[in-house]
C-alpha cells in the first residue's frame, strides 16, 4: 500500500469518527464554550502522558508559536461548530460544513502561492444553490445556527491550509504538533471564559454525570486519534483534497442525526435536495481532476 492510499484511508476513517461529533455535541448538556474547553482539556491531559518530550523540545520557538496560533483557529472552529448545533441542530451544523472545500479552493492558492484551479472554484460555486435550498427551507430559529456553521467551515479550511503550509515547510512530528495545537485551542477557550461569564450569559462548567462518558468519547475517540491521523495523512495530501474528503462528514452526520434524534422529521425535502447538490460537488471533483488537472496527491 503506497503512502497516498494509506493517507486517504486514514482520512476517511477520521471522517467517519467525526461524523459522531455532532451527535455527541447534541448529547452533552453543556453550552458550546464549556463543551469545547473540556474537550481540549481532556485531550491535552492525555497527550501529555505519552508525548515524546524530546520531540517537543527539539522544535523552535517560532514553530511552537505557529502551532499555538493554528490551534487557536481550531478552538474557534469548534466553538462555532458546537454553537451552530446549539443554535439549530446537528443536521444543520454538519450540512454547513460542506462548504469548507470551496473556502479551501480559494485559500490554498492564496496562502501557498499556487495557481487557482478554476474547476475547484466552479465546484464551490455549484455548492451555492445547495446552500440556498438549505437556508431557504430553515425556519428563522435555525438560520443563525447555519450562518455560524458557515463561519466554522471557513475556519476549518483556514487552519487546514495553514497546517499544510507548516507541514510542507518543516515537517514537524505529528504528536508534538497535535499537543501544541490542542494547547492553542485550550488557551483561546480559557481566555474566552471570563468574558462570557462577565457578559451575563449562562455558563456552567460542571458536566452532568452522563456528560463525562460522552466527553471522553468526544475527546479521545473523535478528537485525539483523528487529529493525529489527519496530521499524518496531510504529509501526502493537499489541503483541498483533505477538506474535500472531510466534506463527507455531512453524509455520516445527517444520517446519524436522523437515526439518533429523528431530525429527518424536522427537515423539508428542500433541505435534503440542498445537501444532495453539495454532495454531488464532492463526488464530482475526482472526475474534474481527471479531465482538467492533476490528482491532488504528493508523489
Amino acid at each position: 500500500m503506497n503512502d497516498c492510499l494509506r493517507a486517504y484511508l486514514y482520512l476517511h476513517f477520521c471522517v467517519f469518527l467525526w461524523g459522531f461529533t455532532a451527535i455527541l455535541g447534541k448529547l452533552i448538556s453543556l453550552s458550546a464554550l464549556p463543551l469545547v474547553w473540556w474537550r481540549v482539556v481532556l485531550c491535552c491531559g492525555a497527550l501529555w502522558w505519552f508525548l515524546p518530550k524530546a520531540q517537543l523540545r527539539a522544535l523552535s520557538r517560532r514553530t511552537l508559536g505557529r502551532m499555538l496560533g493554528i490551534g487557536a483557529l481550531v478552538g474557534l472552529h469548534w466553538l462555532c461548530f458546537y454553537g451552530a448545533i446549539k443554535l439549530s441542530n446537528a443536521s444543520v451544523a454538519v450540512a454547513s460544513m460542506a462548504v469548507a472545500s470551496f473556502f479551501s479552493s480559494l485559500l490554498e492558492p492564496l496562502l501557498l502561492r499556487q495557481r487557482v484551479r478554476w474547476y475547484e472554484v466552479a465546484l464551490g460555486l455549484f455548492v451555492l444553490p445547495g446552500m440556498a435550498l438549505i437556508i431557504g427551507h430553515l425556519d428563522w430559529t435555525m438560520r443563525s445556527g447555519f450562518l455560524v456553521g458557515l463561519l466554522a467551515a471557513f475556519l476549518a479550511a483556514l487552519f487546514t491550509v495553514l497546517n499544510k503550509r507548516l507541514i510542507d515547510a518543516e515537517a514537524p512530528p505529528a504528536w508534538p504538533m497535535s499537543f501544541m495545537e490542542l494547547l492553542g485551542g485550550l488557551i483561546i477557550c480559557s481566555a474566552a471564559l471570563p468574558f462570557v461569564a462577565l457578559s451575563g450569559a449562562e455558563l456552567t462548567l460542571q458536566p452532568q454525570p452522563w456528560d463525562w462518558l460522552w466527553m471522553l468519547l468526544l475527546a479521545w475517540g473523535c478528537t485525539l486519534l483523528p487529529y493525529y491521523l489527519t496530521l499524518t495523512a496531510m504529509r501526502h495530501l493537499t489541503a483541498f483534497a483533505a477538506n474535500l474528503t472531510v466534506n463527507l462528514e455531512p453524509v455520516y452526520g445527517v444520517i446519524l442525526a436522523g437515526l439518533f434524534f429523528g431530525e429527518h422529521r424536522e427537515m423539508s425535502p428542500g433541505f435534503y435536495a440542498g445537501v444532495g447538490i453539495i454532495l454531488l460537488s464532492v463526488f464530482g471533483h475526482p472526475f474534474l481532476v481527471r479531465w482538467f488537472g492533476k490528482p491532488h496527491t504528493a508523489p
